[in-house]
């Protein structure tokens, strides 16, 4: 369940005094590892937990879509995921509510094969700006302003990313049913991507420095760039391999 997309939502939920330190522990997946793990703080538990009830519905969501028999695997990893996610959801139940509302708005949006770019993307920019919903005032509202920018702006370079094997399956991608001719495609969502990275971008110069700032500065300002110009060279895939390898 593990993504980098809550690693940076560890490092931005954490605060100016919040210790960053690591220890060598045993990796739990692979116990015949040791790895640097950073300690355990307040945004790594909050990421941590926001993880399980987004993993946890979307496993839901799987068993919705799917027959029994197709679909019994995603059963049994939410009935084992189950308190887990009790725990986490009594510890953010703004975060949990939002996050099936905007599945749900998701789900209705691929049933009716909408082609609308800012409605699904925005929905899920809603869900990640949910992850704010304990931040205190003025933090909580540029919180909110990076994380639902980067939320549209991971929707919109997956949907580009994967373009070229739903267009060959059939399967629903707002990206090709809004520009059915290609070449309209690059300029257009290239300077909507742009506009969203900017917008993160400007509520992040507005919280304040932690010892992750530099990081998420990085990640913000050159990191999510290269991952749009590799995708849109077609690099993204061996890259991805290549990092997955590495770790």
């Amino acid at each position: 369940m593990l993504s980098y997309d809550f690693v940076f939502l560890a490092m931005l939920a954490a605060t100016p005094d919040e210790p960053v330190a690591a220890e060598r522990h045993r990796c739990p997946i692979c116990p015949l590892r040791s790895k640097q793990m950073c300690v355990s703080g307040a945004a790594l538990e909050q990421a941590a937990d926001q993880m399980v009830i987004l993993a946890w519905w979307k496993l839901r969501d799987t068993v919705q879509d799917n027959g029994f028999f197709r679909g019994l695997s995603a059963r049994l990893l939410s009935f084992l995921l189950r308190p887990s996610y009790r725990k986490a959801e009594r510890a953010w139940p703004g975060f949990a509510a939002e996050t099936r509302r905007c599945l749900e708005e998701l789900h209705a949006l691929e049933e009716e094969r909408s082609a609308s770019i800012d409605r699904t993307a925005g929905t899920f920019g809603q869900l990640l700006s949910a992850a704010a919903e304990h931040e205190p005032e003025p933090r909580r509202r540029a919180l909110e302003q990076v994380l639902y920018h980067v939320g549209r702006w991971i929707y919109l370079i997956d949907a580009v990313e994967d373009l070229g094997e739903d267009e060959r399956r059939g399967n629903y991608n707002p990206v090709a049913l809004r520009f059915p001719a290609r070449e309209e495609r690059e300029t257009y969502l290239r300077t909507n991507l742009l506009h969203s990275l900017n917008l993160a971008r400007g509520a992040f110069e507005l919280l304040p420095q932690t010892p992750w700032s530099e990081i998420c500065a990085n990640i913000l300002y050159l990191g999510l760039p290269m991952v749009e110009q590799a995708v849109y060279s077609g690099q993204w895939k061996e890259i991805k391999k290549l990092i997955g390898r590495r770790s």
